[in-house]
């Protein structure tokens, strides 16, 4: 078979998708307060959907390393949640398709399944590719949460504020396949949300809602946000009602404001201070991350 068509398994009933947008967000990697999964499934909670393609996780999921759950019922097996790794034809609030690839992160063959992708993206006519996820900062909960936006292109990225300079961090298959798709001279984007580091273990839909506003202003995409807003008021109640309650994580929470606040007035404008010289989340107080955690249990 010629190129990747090995790696994955297409629906014969694809309609032309020439000029669509690929969204892509990976189980696996970093994604601080949830942010990027909580985009992806909302947007397959809200909107019309089918799978159009899927790949070999056999192949590309080592389930050693992340083992798939299985349903014990009283003397047998009841089911088994394989692993999927898909490409969703998915249709906005206006009726406009575009695609959305999510699943696990591949453990192995990421460079024969970056390029699978690619020859997807060249079959559909893919215009632009999308990623998204959430980062850990030592910025406070009460101030603009802000976005890292990379691309291809500097245009695609000309309305963002580049907080970084030159860094190297740990691959992920989102940033290779951006990486890839640069190196054929194709558009392709990533947004990563800045969530508060004391909040980076626990759902965060703020983040969520920042992540989705950044992709529609570069897809051009109506995407419903409701359901969204109403979990990050629900959460924000919640937060506010425990720093309310705990001297200790009032008191670590007004250290990254005023730091924050420090940052932004020498700047002329908001500035996010480096992470290293901002309180611990550990300064935050016990008492904070054990409610986070207790949130996360309910949800």
């Amino acid at each position: 078979m010629d190129g990747q068509g090995d790696l994955y398994d297409v629906d014969s009933d694809v309609p032309d998708l020439t000029g669509t947008v690929l969204l892509h967000n990976f189980e696996g990697f970093m994604d601080a307060g949830s942010a990027g999964r909580l985009v992806a499934e909302h947007l397959l909670d809200t909107l019309e959907h089918r799978v159009v393609a899927r790949f070999d996780a056999d192949r590309l999921i080592d389930y050693r390393a992340r083992r798939p759950t299985m349903t014990y019922l009283t003397d047998h097996w009841e089911s088994y949640a394989a692993p999927e790794l898909a490409v969703h034809l998915v249709h906005d609030s206006e009726g406009m398709p575009f695609l959305l690839l999510t699943g696990p992160e591949p453990d192995r063959e990421w460079e024969r399944f970056t390029a699978a992708v690619g020859e997807l993206i060249e079959r559909w006519g893919v215009r632009l590719a999308v990623g998204f996820h959430g980062i850990p900062m030592g910025v406070p909960h009460t101030r603009p949460l802000e976005v890292t936006a990379h691309a291809t292109r500097p245009d695609l990225v000309r309305d963002y504020r580049q907080v970084f300079s030159r860094i190297q961090v740990p691959a992920s298959i989102a940033n290779l396949l951006e990486f890839r798709e640069g190196e054929a001279g194709r558009d392709a984007m990533g947004f990563a949300a800045h969530v508060p580091h004391y909040l980076s273990h626990s759902s965060y839909p703020a983040a969520a809602l920042s992540l989705l506003d950044s992709i529609e202003r570069a897809t051009g995409l109506t995407l419903p946000a409701e359901p969204l807003r109403e979990a990050k008021r629900k959460a924000d109640v919640e937060i506010e009602r425990q720093i309310a309650e705990s001297d200790e994580v009032s008191e670590g929470v007004r250290a990254l404001e005023h730091q924050y606040d420090s940052f932004a007035e020498a700047a002329g404008r908001n500035m996010l201070a480096d992470p290293a010289d901002m309180p611990t989340a550990d300064e935050l107080g016990s008492q904070f991350e054990r409610f986070l955690a207790e949130q996360d249990g309910d949800r």
